[in-house]
């Protein structure tokens, strides 16, 4: 790495932000690491903010909840310019129209497109012919992270919490690699007695391309954890597993597989922050992207049959 002291500012202090800054503490360049709580930046003036942009900072990330994601950011927009801002997943809680000219460069931390098994899967499927598309992730939210599941931001509706916004990652990636996707029909709601108020099922039915059929099972009430896709085209059916970081392929009698076994989920993080940082990017989600993916998102609430 060069010398030359690079600036970092964190907003917020819950389980993503320490992600984030394991991987940065990680990093062989020198960084000067300035993490300010959601809270304590809610209440920054014009004066806390006029100092924190005379640091200059190469990158902002923002891991404050979603439903505060639209407010720090144009606070961002306002206070800074030509800064990287990688704002966690979801972009918003809802759809903002963003104007196209922006005094900053802005990202969406969807890390699963920094997965071997998508990245494979997203060139492996390139003018192939496919028939249907299973996409299931079942996880239990109380064992999701060390505080009380009920505290976190994934329980409380008016945090931007819920399955729908939570596994958005999914619809990132689908849309990532079969770019349109329509909804055919959705039913997104609270099935399980998990001690929360937001949803926690997603089903869906939609179609990629013409004729591609896709299935989306999202829950975070399933104590067996399951995050896979299958897909059967035309000569080859393949089951990709995201946990374990395999790839089974059938052509015809024959199997292969492809496994990533020294791959970590965390790795993803590192790979999304070296893309940044380094500025060649290829995989990072654009705020464009991640704009898009909210008129998807406000499309399946609507369709969802009360």
């Amino acid at each position: 790495g060069s010398s030359i002291m690079k600036k970092i500012i964190i907003i917020g202090a819950g389980a993503i932000s320490k992600k984030h800054i394991s991987v940065i503490k990680k990093q062989n360049y020198k960084i000067e690491l300035n993490n300010i709580s959601s809270r304590k930046f809610e209440k920054y003036s014009k004066s806390d903010l006029k100092k924190l942009a005379f640091l200059k900072p190469e990158l902002i990330i923002v891991c404050s909840p979603s439903s505060k994601h639209f407010d720090h950011f144009k606070k961002i927009e306002e206070n800074f310019k030509n800064t990287k801002v990688l704002i966690e997943k979801p972009i918003f809680e809802k759809y903002y129209n963003i104007k196209k000219k922006l005094r900053n460069k802005y990202y969406v931390g969807y890390n699963l497109r920094f997965h071997p098994v998508i990245g494979f899967l997203k060139k492996f499927l390139i003018n192939k012919k496919i028939f249907s598309i299973n996409v299931i992730s079942h996880s239990y939210l109380p064992d999701w992270r060390k505080i009380d599941y009920k505290k976190s931001v994934s329980a409380v509706k008016k945090l931007g919490g819920g399955v729908l916004l939570e596994l958005s990652h999914e619809l990132d990636y689908l849309k990532w690699i079969f770019k349109d996707i329509k909804i055919l029909y959705s039913f997104n709601k609270k099935i399980s007695k998990l001690n929360i108020n937001t949803d926690d099922a997603l089903s869906l039915i939609g179609k990629v391309k013409k004729n591609t059929l896709l299935n989306l099972n999202l829950n975070f009430f399933s104590k067996i954890l399951n995050r896979t896709i299958k897909i059967d085209g035309d000569n080859f059916s393949l089951n990709a597993d995201l946990i374990k970081n395999e790839i089974m392929i059938m052509n015809n009698n024959n199997k292969q597989f492809k496994k990533f076994l020294n791959f970590n989920i965390k790795d993803t993080y590192k790979l999304q922050f070296s893309e940044i940082m380094d500025g060649n990017f290829s995989k990072i989600c654009t705020l464009q992207q991640g704009l898009e993916l909210m008129k998807l998102i406000e499309v399946i609430k609507k369709k969802s049959k009360k």
